[in-house]
């Protein structure tokens, strides 16, 4: 009785539902009665429309907070218009707006936001990690950040997100050590020199150099395109994978290595949603025999060489880390566990694990718990082979690839551009035991951020050679980042 009440006072959400629409519009009369009798909120049931691409709700003086779920339920939504309302938290125009969460961070497809005419003081860094954002109104708002606010009068949208990336003082972003004030003033002086040893060309200089290139590498025109072969078999486990090549990465100087891992770590955590939705793997091309295959095998046959570990077969590695997380549980007396032990649920009830082999028939990833050792990324990788895989959508494969590769292009770019300081300071060398780098030139690295990185298509294909999806695509890269450039 209580369900067909709730699917009578929202039957756009059933209808939406029903037919899969992407667009919602909730507005007029009866939407007041309907928000005031669930408490100021919206239904928790329209955050269970992953297809979503719009979503309006406006002219509702009953609407206080849109309740828990927006951003992890509604994974493809691209517009949030939330107009009239009385919202004192999440995004909306016209609003009472004090504070945007740095979840908005989320909202991997989000394109449009309009938050003109709030109570905001700042806007959370955080916003610039939004891969497809485009179009940002804040005007109306009492910034504290003057700088910011001038951006904002202009409607400076790549302006803002590029300020905000930077650590701008709106965007609140902590640094760490190594971007203290000594460094900052260190690299202000070396500016400063740089124009009065360059004189007036200097400007248009740093503007150009000051963007990110990335060049597409299309399947035709790469001398050994990489494939994916994709058993059927995965389509019960773990059906979608994107795959990339990426050359060009200088991951020696200083703690660049350290700064990939860190950055692969955050996305799994925001993003991938703590590897819920998605997981990432990065391997050493030279490493890799192509091509590849992607499919399942029985716990029991898996065979691979986990990172920092010898071989185990998948069930004894699984079985190995669930004593792990239990026994480190117990020590530090919490009721959850952490670390890598948090995703082996996902593994529960499965027959079959998912794993990509390549033509030595050796296992190099086992998602969503490991790489292989033998691909393992060293500071002496230039050339990756990127991999992201799900259980949920191929479109949430492609946002995170996005994501990554634009985050290694601005590792690459601050890595060009900071090695003349002296090498960076020695305790901020992470390297790996056992090895001790060398040098090696990288082309163009004199000219810090002109070299591009250069993005490789890789096709995955079924087991008949019909193509399933390349990456990246047309319409992939669809960066709107002011300070990338992408060469097709």
């Amino acid at each position: 009785m209580a369900a067909a009440a709730v699917s009578e006072a929202w039957p756009e959400l059933e209808l939406a539902e029903r037919e899969r629409r992407r667009e919602l519009l909730l507005t007029g009369p009866g939407l007041e009665q309907r928000v005031r009798a669930a408490g100021g909120r919206l239904p928790p049931r329209l955050f269970t429309l992953p297809l979503l691409h719009y979503l309006e709700v406006s002219g509702c003086g009953s609407l206080r907070e849109p309740g828990p779920g927006l951003a992890q339920g509604l994974p493809q939504l691209h517009s949030l218009v939330l107009r009239r309302n009385a919202l004192g938290e999440l995004a909306a125009a016209d609003n009472c707006l004090r504070e945007l969460s740095p979840e908005i961070a989320h909202l991997a497809s989000l394109k449009t936001l309009d938050l003109s005419n709030n109570q905001l003081s700042e806007i959370p860094a955080e916003l610039a990690d939004c891969p497809r954002l485009k179009d940002i109104n804040f005007r109306g708002n009492r910034l504290r950040d003057k700088r910011l606010e001038k951006m904002v009068s202009g409607c400076q949208t790549r302006s803002i997100l590029e300020y905000l990336r930077a650590g701008g003082r709106g965007g609140c972003r902590v640094r760490g050590k190594a971007e203290g004030p000594d460094r900052e003033e260190a690299r202000r002086k070396r500016r400063e020199r740089r124009k009065r040893e360059c004189g007036e060309g200097e400007e248009a200089w740093v503007d150009e150099a000051s963007r990110l290139l990335l060049r597409v590498l299309h399947v035709a025109e790469s001398p050994a395109p990489l494939t994916v072969r994709v058993s059927p078999g995965v389509g019960d486990v773990r059906p979608f994978i994107v795959g990339a090549v990426v050359r060009g990465m200088d991951l020696q100087p200083g703690n660049a290595l350290k700064r990939f891992l860190s950055s692969q770590t955050k996305l799994h955590e925001d993003l991938c949603e703590k590897r819920t939705v998605a997981t990432i793997a990065t391997h050493d091309l030279r490493a890799i025999r192509g091509p590849l295959l992607y499919a399942t095998r029985p716990p029991e046959d898996l065979r691979i060489i986990p990172l920092g570990r010898r071989e185990v077969k998948a069930k004894d590695l699984v079985r190995q880390l669930q004593l792990e997380a239990e026994e480190h549980r117990k020590q530090k007396k919490r009721q959850n566990v952490s670390g890598l032990h948090r995703y082996l649920h996902l593994l529960d009830g499965k027959e079959h694990y998912p794993c990509l082999v390549d033509a030595n028939g050796d296992v190099i990833s086992f998602p969503p718990i490991t790489n292989s050792e033998k691909t393992k990324i060293k500071k002496t990788t230039c050339d990756l082979f990127l991999e992201v895989t799900s259980a949920t959508s191929l479109q949430i494969c492609k946002d995170i690839m996005d994501a990554l590769i634009l985050k290694m292009a601005e590792i690459n770019k601050y890595t060009l551009e900071n090695k003349d300081e002296g090498s960076l300071s020695d305790h901020e060398v992470d390297a790996i035991p056992g090895q001790v780098p060398g040098p090696r030139a990288t082309p163009g690295a004199e000219q810090a951020g002109s070299a591009p990185l250069v993005v490789e298509q890789v096709r995955v294909v079924d087991e008949e050679g019909h193509l399933k999806v390349v990456y990246p695509s047309k319409t992939d890269l669809d960066l709107a980042a002011a300070h990338v450039t992408v060469l097709r």
